[in-house]
């Protein structure tokens, strides 16, 4: 019998995950269908409660119900109760598990696909919403050097750098305390580039040879690319091997079996330059 699995989120019609993770079933030999489904956002539980009663095995879960989905389970792995979100449920035995996978994705995209050590780096994290608190701990294990949390708000960074303070010194402030400080990762977790905006950053953030990564991706450069480019960083990279990556890391979760994501990141790159 075929497995069911879906991302749920609203919107969800331009997903690109039923296709990620029916190419990873067809290069592993699982039989499983993936499926997108719109959920109200006043009615997400009902949603995944009629989904589960309809057969389905597991989800992954979107914007505006990652949080929503941290509440629904009964228990959580540990990178999501970090993340205080959940993108990834597990369904079985009438019990909902939930899982994060947002940050393995990130530190394995960045990692492996662009080859960029984490270990002593200087990371700059902006944004102080979920998408950020989501990769801190991730990030953390890959023992930079130092990790800076900066927003329009600079106390929610503060506050947001204090909740990670048990696993390292993280400083978090405002973007005109980053004036005189540079970086060698730059990770944009703001949803600027989604309505087009242009962070506010000082000149100098950018250390020669940096690796500027903005979370969203899209046909043609993202405005923190763009900046990050005039600003001198030596590489750019955008968010859609991310989505890969932790789609991956959700497939193995769910089946034991980790997909190759070089195929199937390539054939979405050109999806997108087409």
């Amino acid at each position: 019998m075929t497995d069911l699995y879906a991302v749920f989120g609203n919107p969800i019609a331009h997903s690109k995950s039923p296709a990620i993770h029916a190419a990873f079933a067809r290069a592993t030999g699982q039989d499983l269908r993936y499926e997108a489904r719109l959920a109200p956002v006043d009615a997400f539980a009902a949603a995944v409660t009629e989904f589960v009663a309809a057969g389905g095995r597991g989800a992954n879960v979107t914007v505006p119900f990652k949080e929503e989905a941290f509440r629904l389970c009964g228990s959580l792995s540990e990178r999501a109760a970090r993340a205080g979100a959940v993108n990834t449920l597990i369904f079985s035995d009438g019990t909902i598990a939930g899982d994060n996978t947002d940050g393995a994705g990130l530190v394995r995209d960045i990692s492996h696909n662009f080859g960029y050590a984490l270990a002593g780096k200087r990371i700059l994290l902006l944004g102080a919403g979920g998408a950020a608190r989501g990769v801190i701990a991730p990030l953390l294990a890959g023992e930079p050097a130092a990790l800076t949390i900066a927003n329009r708000s600079a106390d929610k960074a503060v506050a947001l750098a204090g909740a990670f303070a048990d696993l390292a010194a993280v400083e978090g402030g405002g973007f005109a305390d980053l004036v005189g400080k540079c970086f060698d990762l730059v990770v944009n977790a703001t949803s600027a580039s989604l309505s087009g905006a242009t962070l506010d950053l000082p000149t100098g953030v950018f250390a020669p040879g940096s690796l500027a990564y903005d979370m969203m991706y899209g046909k043609g450069e993202t405005p923190f690319l763009a900046l990050a480019r005039q600003q001198g960083a030596g590489r750019c990279a955008d968010g859609l091997g991310m989505l890969v990556e932790q789609a991956a890391e959700a497939f193995f979760v769910w089946r034991g079996l980790r997909p190759d994501t070089a195929d199937v990141l390539a054939e979405l790159r050109a999806g997108l330059a087409g």
